[in-house]
């Protein structure tokens, strides 16, 4: 298929994936604060105006135009005035608390029988379970998406089939002409074995891994073996003897290690040179919450450095330095890296699916984890808010003291407007440097 059109599907794909990803995030917070009787006027996925809608029972249910988030609308999210009494509207989308305050027009007053019905009323264990609502549903898709990638398409995994067979021995670094006299036959060559041969035994133990069978012939060094193979149905069985080669100390990061002195560390093997086919293996579902754990792991750590990392990001946006490849990205970014993955026509299809459905997941892992931190206008900030009241009462109510009432978070609505603006400065930058110097994570 013609790469542009698969360039196309790709992005489409992960686009489809983001937008159903924030509807469920707002569905999140919909079912609680319906199911605890608050009144929610809208679920509305995007932003600015509308391109459709329509009303069942007392909420609106639409999509706008600007499609970079969404947001749940529920009666009096905020305390009332003391001033006037009135109620303030709010909603749990990332900017739509900044839209309503600015635009009288969309307060809405809390009619007849909505005395009960408002937000700021609730206990703070119900407050805190609907603004969880939302990261809660991504942190569901994330770890439905990990299982659908570890257990339905599974993990690239060596297997015991030989891919390639070298010819020469060469030493780190180095190459050599196969046709050369210069070329030292490998102790694979020497005993003829062949790509896909599969091998069954080592030094007369049964081979049940690739990575198994590496240890051995590591060890092997110098010592003569026999070597069982199955090739097209014929047990064949050779002998091999592994030569001592200087291989590269992988570190626990997977780069090659280095010395005091700066320079790569390299080990002396046994060596027999022949290489793995892999395949996809499905794994078993003990691995789909460590591997969602790692996922968050590194995401959260990417966030706790976030400043950092979009100077960073700013540097080589406007620089002349390369891109971070593990630094954050802009929605423009992740369908980017989407394309190119599914324009890769040389990866086998399930490969490149696999990897779309990886990002989606780690997408989710990431909203999650983003929308958890406690700073207004994110779910955080309303779960803090929360908890803060809920302290405040019991405080109060440990020395006799009046009961001091619902916490009125719009006292924080000038960090609001801070917050706000640092995000879209943020989601700007982002968006240009995904544009001007994009993340290259395929070399």
């Amino acid at each position: 298929m013609n790469p542009v059109i698969l360039f196309i599907l790709g992005v489409v794909f992960v686009a489809i994936g983001v937008a159903v990803s924030i509807a469920l995030h707002e569905v999140g917070h919909l079912l609680p604060a319906k199911l605890f009787k608050v009144r929610v006027t809208k679920y509305m996925i995007g932003f600015g105006p509308t391109l459709w809608s329509t009303r069942k029972g007392e909420t609106e249910y639409g999509v706008k135009a600007i499609p970079l988030g969404g947001y749940v609308a529920m009666i009096g999210m905020y305390p009332p005035n003391k001033e006037d009494g009135s109620v303030r509207p709010s909603s749990t989308g990332m900017f739509q608390t900044l839209a309503t305050e600015a635009r009288s027009a969309a307060h809405e007053e809390v009619g007849p029988g909505d005395e009960n019905r408002v937000f700021y009323r609730l206990p703070v264990w119900k407050k805190v379970i609907i603004m969880l609502g939302g990261p809660a549903m991504n942190l569901l898709i994330g770890l439905v998406l990990t299982a659908v990638l570890l257990m339905g398409f599974g993990v690239s995994t060596a297997t015991t089939t030989i891919a390639e067979v070298s010819k020469c021995q060469v030493k780190a670094g180095e190459t050599v002409d196969p046709n050369s006299p210069n070329c030292q036959l490998t102790p694979a060559a020497v005993a003829k074995l062949q790509p896909n041969d599969v091998v069954t035994s080592f030094d007369g133990k049964p081979v049940t891994s690739w990575a198994e069978m590496s240890g051995w012939i590591r060890a092997s060094a110098g010592k003569a073996v026999q070597i069982t193979v199955d090739r097209g149905g014929k047990i064949v069985t050779t002998q091999v003897t592994p030569v001592l080669s200087a291989r590269p100390v992988i570190g626990d990061n997977g780069l090659q290690a280095k010395g005091a002195d700066g320079k790569p560390l390299y080990e002396e093997v046994g060596f027999l040179g022949i290489g793995a086919q892999t395949a996809m293996v499905p794994q078993p579902a003990s691995t789909v919450l460590p591997m969602a754990g790692e996922n968050i792991k590194q995401i959260a750590g990417v966030i706790l450095n976030l400043p950092a990392r979009v100077v960073g990001v700013a540097q080589a946006a406007f620089g002349s330095g390369p891109r971070d490849p593990n630094g954050p990205i802009s929605v423009v970014g992740v369908g980017r890296v989407a394309g190119e993955v599914a324009a890769m026509d040389q990866v086998p299809l399930q490969s490149r699916l696999s990897a779309l459905v990886g990002l989606l997941a780690g997408l989710n892992f990431a909203l999650a984890v983003f929308n958890l931190v406690p700073l207004l206008p994110l779910d955080g900030g309303h779960v803090a808010g929360a908890l803060y009241e809920g302290a405040r009462r019991r405080i109060a109510k440990l020395f006799g003291k009046p009961d001091p009432g619902a916490f009125d978070i719009a006292k924080l609505l000038p960090l609001t407007y801070v917050v706000a603006s640092v995000l879209m400065a943020m989601s700007a930058l982002l968006i240009y440097a995904d544009i001007v110097k994009p993340v290259n994570l395929f070399g």
